[in-house]
């Protein structure tokens, strides 16, 4: 029987000091005392015969970075995480707190939750022979095991392994050597629990070194004190692949160190893409109004993510986060709003135009490489939006012919869709261009007569046809017949042609 199970069996209450965990029938401390890596290992084994989700929220992992945590941690492994930002790193860490028992005993008012029946630190050793079964415990659940710190270049060897504390030492009238004067860092009160280091090469190199030992012997070194505290904790870091290599910032010893190294990735298609920015996205509002935002308009939004982590115009080291797309969304969202509450309707689907509404959501995600930043970020997002919109564009509507459309421009046809623009008003403009509503339907529109849904899968079509040039647009939203491009010659009489150089 382990200690997270004693409390569920039936006719046990839980116990209270060291006597009453010792006396419960068939509790045997040799296999409820085990270590963390072997907790996590056995629960693990458990979770998976059951076929149970092991990191849930998590998508498009499934048969690539999970395996590998999967072995990593079957192996009793430390292991980091190596990825561009916006890739979930956190929280899968955070994801393995499921795999901890759901309870833990632990001497009560112990810093560095001492097991009961495995004391390491002094003031539990000398508590223990003072008290001996009556020692109260206390009980801690999964999610207090867990420490997280973000590296930054203040961290300090006190903040993570510790240090002397003198108030510690006046108050008890104890000698700074005592070990009892120890004030423990974030490290030692992670014992029995995971220890989690986000961006690890920011740590200060003296930092670095200090984890040489919990890395490889299990115990660590606390400045000014002649003792090795050993203790059991599962460390797990993550980085960027640009400052974890021997031109970066981390320490080859240390990387040496670190059991399993395992790279994240951004999602490889739209679907994927789009489950991540539907489940964090921020889109049932509580203000009364029904705002739709079409699958067509959420594919467009995950193409701008994935065409800006292609464009050469965007660095590439940086990444280009997931949370674009969920920004992108919500700031949609926010815009159909407002539109709503400006002329007074209840319910409205999102249009295309919000996307562009949507540019401060796209432009704070861009780190934009020289050519980037001489366009600047409004104009590449802008370019961004358009090809993905023409891509999403191609999906749909593969080989269709819209030759009446595009003469309906080209007769002198122009149309103009102003921001301010009742759902009803933008549907008869829209109407009045043959050949555009018979098409609607390959955008999921079943009901012609539904305004909103039928005015915002044209107005798609018109930005389609845009983005691939087969009509015009203005920046106020003027949609005219393409210009035909001509070509200037000059003549110049008397001048011979000038000469071409290479």
């Amino acid at each position: 029987m382990t200690a997270s199970t004693l409390t569920a069996k039936p006719g046990h209450s839980r116990p209270r000091t060291i006597g009453e965990l010792r006396s419960i029938p068939d509790y045997d401390a040799r296999t409820a005392s085990i270590s963390v890596k072997n907790e996590m290992r056995r629960n693990l084994l458990r979770a998976i015969e059951k076929g149970e989700a092991l990191f849930p929220g998590v998508h498009g992992y499934e048969d690539t970075v999970i395996p590998q945590i999967v072995n990593a941690l079957l192996s009793r492994h430390n292991f980091i995480l190596l990825g561009l930002r916006g890739q979930a790193k956190s929280r899968i860490l955070r994801g393995l707190v499921q795999l901890l028992d759901t309870e833990m005993p632990v001497v009560a008012g112990c810093e560095i939750n001492d097991d009961p029946l495995r004391a390491i630190c002094r003031a539990c050793r000398e508590r223990l022979a003072a008290e001996g079964d009556s020692t109260p415990i206390a009980w801690m659940s999964r999610d207090q095991r867990f420490v997280e710190k973000l590296a930054t270049p203040d961290v300090t060897i006190a903040d993570i392994l510790g240090d002397v504390d003198p108030i510690r030492a006046a108050r008890g009238g104890r000698d700074l050597s005592d070990e009892l004067t120890i004030h423990y860092g974030l490290l030692p009160r992670a014992n029995r629990g995971i220890f989690a280091i986000n961006e690890l090469p920011d740590l200060a190199g003296k930092i670095q070194v200090g984890l040489f030992n919990i890395m490889q012997e299990g115990d660590i070194q606390i400045k000014g004190y002649p003792l090795r505290l050993p203790l059991d904790v599962l460390l797990v870091f993550t980085a960027n692949p640009e400052d974890y290599t021997a031109r970066g910032k981390i320490i080859t010893p240390l990387k040496d160190r670190i059991g399993a190294e395992i790279r994240t990735h951004y999602p490889s298609n739209l679907e994927e893409g789009m489950t991540i920015t539907v489940q964090e996205a921020w889109v049932s509002r509580d203000s009364g109004r029904k705002i739709e935002v079409p699958v067509y308009l959420r594919e467009v939004v995950e193409e701008v993510a994935f065409q800006a982590r292609e464009d050469k115009r965007v660095d590439r080291r940086s990444g280009v986060s997931q949370r674009l797309p969920i920004t992108t969304l919500e700031s949609i969202v926010s815009n159909a709003g407002q539109r709503e509450a400006r002329i007074g309707e209840k319910n409205s689907v999102a249009r295309v135009a919000d996307i562009y509404a949507a540019l401060p959501a796209i432009t704070g995600k861009l780190e934009l490489e020289y050519e980037g930043e001489l366009k600047g970020a409004d104009t590449v997002a802008r370019e961004l939006i358009r090809t993905a919109v023409g891509r999403v564009f191609s999906k749909h509507f593969p080989e269709v012919n819209f030759q009446p459309v595009i003469q309906w421009f080209e007769l002198g046809g122009e149309l103009k869709l102003p921001e301010i623009a009742t759902t009803l008003e933008r549907c008869q403009q829209l109407s009045k261009i043959q050949g555009l509503m018979e098409n609607t339907g390959r955008l999921g529109v079943t009901d012609r007569k539904d305004a909103g849904v039928a005015a915002a899968a044209a107005e798609m079509i018109l930005e389609g046809l845009w983005a691939h040039r087969r009509i015009g647009r203005s920046e106020e939203r003027g949609y005219f017949a393409e210009k035909q491009r001509q070509t200037e010659t000059r003549e110049t009489p008397n001048r011979p042609p000038r000469r071409q150089y290479n």
